[in-house]
């Protein structure tokens, strides 16, 4: 019999503007995309997830469909670290505001279906990315 595991479960945007997509930048060069944890006692998932990529990104999104799901494992860096993350990727529309990031990532990219393979590396980011590409 398999032993239950801790886990959490976040949101990431995909928001779009004129063709492109919204990319964020970690610290370590990986790309990760806004939202974030749903945290314990949050009971309005879009609320939180509004508020996440607000304070991440300084913008204001719609909530699209749902499209894709992924996970990965914090790192050994990470005051989580080896702990999973279950992602759910949500097509979002860019509604307003001017980007501005968290000092939870170092930088920011507009990528289109043409420029995006540029940012390529092995995490399911990536693969979510790619998905997100070859539904639109």
């Amino acid at each position: 019999m398999k032993k239950d595991q801790s886990f959490y479960i976040g949101q990431k945007a995909f928001i779009e503007r004129n063709g492109e997509v919204l990319v964020l930048i970690l610290p370590n060069g990986w790309i990760d995309f806004p939202g974030g944890k749903i945290q314990e006692g949050e009971t309005d998932f879009d609320a939180a997830f509004k508020r996440e990529v607000q304070e991440e990104t300084g913008l204001t999104i719609e909530i699209g469909e749902f499209f894709h799901r992924w996970y990965f494992t914090f790192d050994s860096t990470h005051k989580n670290a080896g702990k999973k993350v279950f992602l759910l990727g949500f097509k979002c529309a860019y509604k307003k505001g001017d980007v501005s990031i968290s000092n939870e990532h170092i930088g920011f990219k507009w990528v289109n279906k043409n420029n995006y393979r540029k940012l390529k590396e092995n995490r399911g980011h990536f693969k979510a990315l790619e998905r997100y590409f070859s539904s639109v």
